[in-house]
């Protein structure tokens, strides 16, 4: 019985670590965005670490599936599952202060595929530490599949394979796309909000200092807010989180204006996605205004978006000669719509036909 335990216990934590790996590997920049938000000041404010993000993400993605593979194939079996173990009390404490601080909305474990609340998170990585744990006093049962020579050859094809994906997709555009902007998707459609669909319950948490210390009151509670108490401030707690479209946050911001309705209705849109212009490639922008030249000749209507202000703009509009109008959206959802820093976006009456990365300008057809 107690084989079997662990021979499942194997499996399945091997499988899962597969997938997971596989899924973030297929999109390591959505990943490192992720870790950069754990960096971020609001988290555990360590700025300094941000610049290091994707690297580590891509580390972070072929240990792991890496390791499921080691696991499965019992290439080093004290290594490994020393390895499994430290890794998966690490994304504990990760998601756990997550939840309990609810400071990160979703940890990313699968990525765009598979959306987990916090506390989910946390229970998919205590249930994993659970079978790790067992297999931890049972290796002795995790014996190798194969002879040695041909487990090792597994787990070195591994590496290579997860390396070679992981140059592929930082060049072109990810393998499997599970994002909300994907190919085919109406971005109208995905910003609507269903009839009946849940809203969100909010409570007002009213800031007064009373007697030089700061204290909150609920609604309920303002009737006994003491004499000479001074209002600091007013926040809004989410006790319910409603229904939130797949696609939110979405401008098309210009002189304070939001053309996103008629820009959104134009039969050919192409549009250059730049979320910072200050971190674009080089190579990718020089190739912009030439494919702009070449959109307009064929009567598609050319503009540019970025969350960058007016002096970036105009800066790099000089710089590359780009004769285009630049709209304004937030950078969390430029990030989403494309991973690569610029990339092209070819829109029809709404609907996304076309995401290439700069290095594929080439495949564009228009």
């Amino acid at each position: 019985m107690k084989n079997i335990i662990t021979q499942f216990s194997r499996i399945f934590v091997g499988v899962l670590f597969i997938i997971s790996g596989l899924i973030k590997l297929n999109d390591p920049v959505g990943f490192s965005y992720k870790l950069a938000e754990y960096f971020s000041e609001p988290v555990f404010n360590m700025p300094f670490l941000e610049p290091l993000a994707l690297g580590l993400a891509i580390f972070l993605v072929i240990l792991e599936v890496v390791l499921g593979v080691m696991l499965l194939v019992g290439y080093k079996t004290k290594m490994t599952i020393w390895s499994l173990l430290i890794l998966i009390v690490f994304f504990t404490f990760l998601t756990f202060y997550s939840a309990y601080f609810d400071v990160v909305k979703d940890c990313g474990c699968f990525g765009d595929a598979l959306h987990l609340t916090p506390w989910e998170s946390f229970t998919k990585d205590v249930v994993l530490l659970f079978f790790i744990l067992i297999l931890f006093f049972n290796q002795k049962l995790v014996k190798p599949l194969f002879q040695t020579q041909k487990t090792n050859f597994a787990v070195y094809v591994s590496v290579v394979l997860c390396a070679f994906m992981a140059v592929w997709v930082l060049n072109h555009n990810p393998i499997k796309d599970f994002r909300p902007y994907k190919v085919g998707t109406n971005i109208e459609k995905g910003m609507e909000i269903p009839e009946g669909a849940p809203k969100s319950v909010v409570e007002m948490i009213f800031i007064y200092k009373v007697n030089g210390v700061e204290k909150e009151f609920t609604e309920k509670d303002l009737m006994n807010i003491p004499e000479g108490a001074v209002f600091v401030d007013r926040k809004d707690k989410v006790i319910t989180e409603g229904y939130v479209p797949p696609i939110h946050d979405f401008t098309m911001t210009k002189d304070d204006s939001d053309y996103k309705e008629e820009l959104l209705k134009e039969p050919k849109l192409l549009i250059f996605v730049t979320y910072d212009l200050k971190l674009s490639e080089h190579g990718g922008m020089e190739q912009l205004e030439k494919l702009n030249q070449e959109g307009k000749a064929k009567g598609y209507k050319v503009i540019a978006m970025t969350a960058s202000g007016a002096d970036e703009v105009a800066k790099t509009k000089k710089q590359y000669g780009l004769n285009v109008d630049f709209y304004f959206c937030d950078a969390i959802a430029l990030k989403t719509i494309e991973r690569s820093n610029p990339s092209i976006v070819v829109i029809q009456k709404g609907t996304i036909i076309q995401k290439v990365h700069y290095n594929d300008i080439k495949d564009l057809k228009l």
